[in-house]
C-alpha cells in the first residue's frame, strides 16, 4: 500500500474526535456534504472533479499493522480506538453530482451517509482528493473556452506540480477539462491519456548546430517531428525548419509544427508563420509553450496571432490565480436529526438535501434549487445520485472520455455571461421554503 493510500493520512484531530465518539458510544447513522462556500475570484463556475478517486480510497481504506502499531505507542490513544482502526472498513453511501459537472457556490457536490466515525475519519482525504482536481479542471475547461474547440491544449505541468500525486491527478483534471493531451508519461499509463511532447533546449544547444539536432530528431522521432526553435534565434530556426521540411519531402516524413517558448508571443508568431508561408509550408503549425494561461490565450486570439496549439504548465496544474477552494464537509445530520453550522459567514442548510438544476428553452443553465431531499422537483434535474452503498462502488469506472464529452456539454449550456473569463457573474441557487423551515426549527432547538 502506497502512503497516500492509507486513512493514516489524515489531520489528528480525526482520530481525537473517533477516541471519543467511542468512548462515549456515539456511532450512530451521520450525513455529511462536501461544498464549496464561495467560488474564487474570477471563477464564474467550478467543475467537478476527483470523485472516482475518492470512491477508489473509500472502497480500499485500510490501516496496516505499522501504522496501528505507530498510533498505539504515541500516546494519545486507547486499546479500543486502536481495535476499531484495526477493523475499519468504510460501510457508508455516497451520492455524488456526475464527475466533469458544472457546480456553483454553496452546492453540495457530494454527500455520505455512514456511522459517525466512518464519516467523520474520511474528512482530510476527501477534501484533498477533491480539491486539486476541481481546481484544475475548471483552469482546463477556462483555457479551452478561451481557445475555441480547435485550438491543440497540452499539460506540460508535471515539473512545477506540487508532488508527484499532484502531477498525475492534474493531468486526469486537464484532461477532463478539455485537454488534447499530457507530457505525463505515467499518466498517459495509468488513466489511458495522448501523451505529447517535444524536445528542451537542452537537446539543440548539446549539439554544435541547430540543424544537426533538428536532423538527429527526424532520425529517432520521424513520426513527431515539432522543433524547438527559439533556442538561439527564432527566425532562423523557423528557416531552418521549413528548410529540413524541404529535405523531408522526398521520404515522405512532414515537419508538424514548430514551437516558440519565448518573447512575445503574438509577435514571434506572426514573424514565423511569414517565414514558413513564404517558403512554402503553410501546413506546418505554430505551437507556443511559456508562462500561457487562458487570460494571455484570450488575448492572443484577441490580437489574431496565428497560433495552433499551447503548451500549458505551472498556470495549469497550481491553479496559480485560484490556488485553493473554499470548500467545507460538514455535518448536516446526526442520529435522525438535522444540525446546522451556525458561525458567522460559515452558516450551513440542515439536514438531508437535493440539488435540482433547471435549464431554460434555449437549453442553457437557468438556475439551480436547493431543497429537501424528500421533496421534489418535477421540472428539474436532481444531480446527486447513488455512487456507492455498504462501501461498495454501484458502477464500474466511468470511461475519461464519457467524463470528458459531458465538461464539453455543461460548457456549451453556460449563459455567455459565465462563459467571461475575468468578468464577474453570478448563478441563482433557490433555496426551497421547506428547507428554509427546517433551519428555523434547527435554530430554535439549539438556541441558548
Amino acid at each position: 500500500m502506497q502512503p497516500h493510500e492509507s486513512p493514516q493520512l489524515t489531520d489528528l484531530y480525526q482520530l481525537t474526535m473517533l477516541q471519543s465518539y467511542l468512548d462515549q458510544g456515539m456511532d450512530r447513522p451521520a450525513v455529511f456534504e462536501f461544498f464549496v462556500r464561495s467560488l474564487p475570484a474570477r471563477r464564474n463556475f467550478l467543475v467537478s472533479a476527483g470523485l472516482e478517486q475518492l470512491l477508489d480510497f473509500l472502497a480500499q481504506a485500510r490501516f496496516s499493522d505499522a501504522e496501528l502499531d505507530y498510533l498505539a505507542g504515541c500516546g494519545y490513544f486507547q486499546r479500543n480506538l486502536i481495535d476499531y482502526l484495526a477493523r475499519f472498513r468504510f460501510s457508508g453511501e455516497v451520492y455524488a453530482i456526475a464527475e466533469g459537472s458544472l457546480f456553483f457556490g454553496n452546492e453540495p457536490l457530494l454527500r455520505v451517509c455512514a456511522p459517525l466515525p466512518e464519516a467523520q475519519l474520511i474528512e482530510t482525504r476527501l477534501i484533498n482528493l477533491l480539491q486539486l482536481p476541481t481546481l484544475v479542471a475548471t483552469k482546463a475547461a477556462r483555457c479551452r473556452l478561451a481557445a475555441g474547440p480547435d485550438k491543440l491544449l497540452v499539460d506540460f505541468g508535471l515539473r512545477r506540480a506540487h508532488g508527484a500525486e499532484a502531477g498525475l491527478l492534474a493531468a486526469r483534471a486537464c484532461y477532463i477539462g478539455g485537454f488534447d493531451g499530457s507530457s505525463n508519461v505515467l499518466a498517459g499509463q495509468q488513466y489511458g491519456l495522448p501523451i505529447m511532447g517535444t524536445m528542451a533546449h537542452s537537446y539543440i544547444q548539446a549539439h554544435e548546430q541547430e540543424a544537426d539536432a533538428f536532423r538527429h530528431f527526424v532520425s529517432s522521432q520521424p513520426g513527431n517531428l515539432v522543433l524547438l526553435i527559439d533556442t538561439y534565434d527564432t527566425a532562423r530556426g523557423a528557416a531552418r525548419a521549413a528548410a529540413l521540411a524541404d529535405e523531408l519531402q522526398p521520404r515522405g516524413l512532414k515537419v508538424k509544427a514548430v514551437r516558440i517558448d519565448s518573447g512575445e508571443l503574438d509577435q514571434e508568431a506572426m514573424r514565423v508563420r511569414e517565414i514558413l508561408d513564404k517558403a512554402g509550408h503553410p501546413e506546418i503549425g505554430i505551437f507556443a509553450s511559456s508562462s500561457i494561461d487562458e487570460y494571455l490565450i484570450e488575448q492572443l486570439s484577441e490580437q489574431g496571432a496565428p497560433i495552433d496549439g499551447y503548451g500549458i504548465g505551472t498556470s495549469l496544474t497550481t491553479s496559480e490565480d485560484a490556488p485553493f477552494l473554499n470548500c467545507a464537509y460538514k455535518l448536516q445530520e446526526y442520529a435522525g436529526i438535522p444540525r446546522r453550522k451556525r458561525s458567522s459567514g460559515k452558516a450551513t442548510w440542515p439536514g438531508v438535501k437535493q440539488l435540482y438544476r433547471h435549464y431554460r428553452a434555449d437549453g442553457k443553465l437557468d438556475y439551480d434549487r436547493l431543497c429537501c431531499a424528500e421533496e421534489t422537483d418535477d421540472s428539474g434535474q436532481p444531480l446527486l445520485q447513488p455512487v456507492m452503498r455498504d462501501g461498495r462502488r454501484l458502477t464500474p469506472a466511468e470511461p475519461l472520455s464519457a467524463i470528458r464529452r459531458r465538461v464539453g456539454q455543461q460548457l456549451a449550456s453556460l449563459p455567455v455571461e459565465l462563459r467571461q473569463l475575468s468578468e464577474p457573474a453570478s448563478f441563482r441557487l433557490e433555496i426551497s421554503e421547506q428547507l428554509q423551515q427546517l433551519a428555523r426549527q434547527t435554530d430554535q432547538r439549539y438556541a441558548g
